[in-house]
């Protein structure tokens, strides 16, 4: 885009305000490492005007028809993909996702996720009879969504458009690596009349602005979205005022690639998760499961498949692999791929070296490492990468337990020529989402993991159902 953007105020009260907190957060494009845009470095004071605002707006709010309600998002949602092309480019400027896919997913999801939001409210249940029970739910209050940088606007439009379809209110803080959209969003919420108070804006640092709205006894729900290890911090410090805590974390997917499965169908889309976004994707094919007998057709597989996805300009037509978000991000992902050789893992394609011919930006190649082995570090952490781990096992059984056999349990793969066994061993898998042989993205399914990937649900009625506490009136 070229020019630097710039936001010197927060959004509050249905009215754009100085922040309280001093000076202001640098977004930096990471392929060129130059800055690209500034925010306000929000601080704990003005988490807590917000907070006030979203508070007084709830009562009015929650009492709106739902119709009048979900009318709002759907303009929002046209206010959204009106600026399709800009979200995108910026999208692509902070966080590196090659400008048609970030232009398709990155701002094509959220455009669905606010359209969808009037079909979905008109057809729920609110209110049901049990005996002599009426039992209704009802908005939990005012929810604090906090957001990641991998997915900015799809993220906050998850959260934001249920919430505010249930008849809470918000205060938003977004990632400050990748804030620019949250701040066109606020211009669309403001420009379709959202009432003052029903959403509100914080820029600044997690540690500062995210702790102050967790902690706030005037919060009654966090939804968060990020790493496993800030959603731990995130549930401990909820818990001192007993509020609803909703996390979507981390994963490390398996794809479970069977005997009898088409191979060269199953490693080209296993790649494809492992790489889009340049593996920033909590849900992405980060394991590969394949028979022994098969390894060498599958590591070959894999290795011509990784030639597709050149690092490069994200701007540039037919680049597939931009950079990684941050220099401390690509250190790290370049430490777990020398970690990986050094722990007897084999290099296919890719390595921790700079890639040729790009000597500023966040890049790393697309690596791919068989013989790794279970239980080593590349094969049971997070590496948030393009990185991926191909894992040979002897029997049905034992591919199984190496699936399972991790603290996460988000999203995962099968891949075989029978749909009843694909869908005998996708029932085995513990993971709250399982892709059965390619089964593409369904974003009226329920969204989310279990163990250490985080609880709650995103995206359709279960996503609504998240901003809802129910009640029981007995007569």
């Amino acid at each position: 885009m070229g020019e630097l953007r710039g936001w010197e105020r927060l959004y509050v009260g249905g009215r754009w305000v100085e922040a309280s907190g001093k000076g202001t957060i640098d977004v930096v494009n990471p392929s060129t490492e130059e800055v690209c845009a500034r925010v306000p470095r929000g601080g704990e004071a003005d988490a807590a005007r917000a907070v006030a605002a979203a508070r007084a707006a709830f009562g009015p709010w929650s009492q709106t028809p739902s119709e009048d309600r979900t009318a709002v998002l759907t303009a929002i949602g046209e206010g959204v993909a009106a600026r399709t092309s800009e979200l995108g480019a910026m999208v692509t400027e902070e966080m590196g996702m090659p400008v048609n896919l970030a232009t398709m997913i990155q701002v094509g999801l959220p455009v669905m996720t606010f359209s969808s939001i009037a079909p979905l409210v008109a057809s729920f249940p609110f209110e049901e009879r049990i005996g002599n029970s009426l039992v209704v739910r009802e908005p939990v209050g005012v929810v604090a969504a906090i957001t990641p940088w991998n997915y900015p606007l799809h993220q906050i439009a998850a959260k934001v458009a249920p919430a505010l379809a249930a008849g809470c209110t918000v205060v938003l803080k977004p990632s400050e690596l990748a804030p620019s959209v949250a701040f066109v969003l606020a211009e669309i919420v403001h420009a379709a009349g959202l009432p003052p108070g029903v959403f509100n804006l914080v820029s600044g640092d997690g540690p500062v602005v995210g702790e102050a709205l967790v902690a706030s006894p005037d919060v009654d729900m966090v939804s968060f979205t990020g790493s496993t290890a800030v959603g731990r911090l995130v549930a401990a410090a909820a818990a001192a005022t007993v509020k609803r805590v909703s996390l979507e974390l981390g994963g490390k997917s398996p794809s479970l690639i069977l005997d009898d499965a088409d191979l060269p169908s199953a490693v080209r889309a296993t790649v494809t998760s492992a790489f889009l976004n340049s593996g920033q994707t909590c849900s992405a094919f980060t394991r590969m499961l394949v028979p022994r007998d098969r390894l060498a057709e599958a590591e070959d597989l894999a290795a011509r498949a990784a030639t597709d996805y050149v690092p490069g300009d994200p701007f540039a037509d037919g680049t597939r692999l931009g950079p990684l978000v941050s220099e401390a991000q690509r250190d790290k992902v370049r430490d777990y791929i020398r970690t990986a050789v050094d722990e007897g893992a084999r290099l296919v394609a890719g390595g921790a070296d700079q890639p040729d011919g790009l000597d500023r930006g966040w890049f790393v190649q697309a690596t791919v490492l068989s013989d790794v082995r279970p239980g080593t570090r590349v094969e049971r952490e997070e590496v948030f990468g393009p990185v991926l781990a191909i894992v040979a096992y002897d029997t049905e059984g034992e591919a199984v337990a190496i699936a399972n056999d991790t603290v996460y349990g988000l999203h995962a793969g099968v891949w075989s020529a029978d749909a009843d066994r694909a869908m005998a061993v996708a029932r085995r898998l513990r993971s709250g989402m399982v892709e059965v042989n390619g089964g593409i993205f369904n974003p009226l399914a329920p969204w989310g993991g279990c163990k250490q990937s985080g609880n709650g649900r995103e995206l359709g009625r279960w996503g609504l159902e998240e901003f809802l506490e129910v009640k029981s009136l007995q007569f």
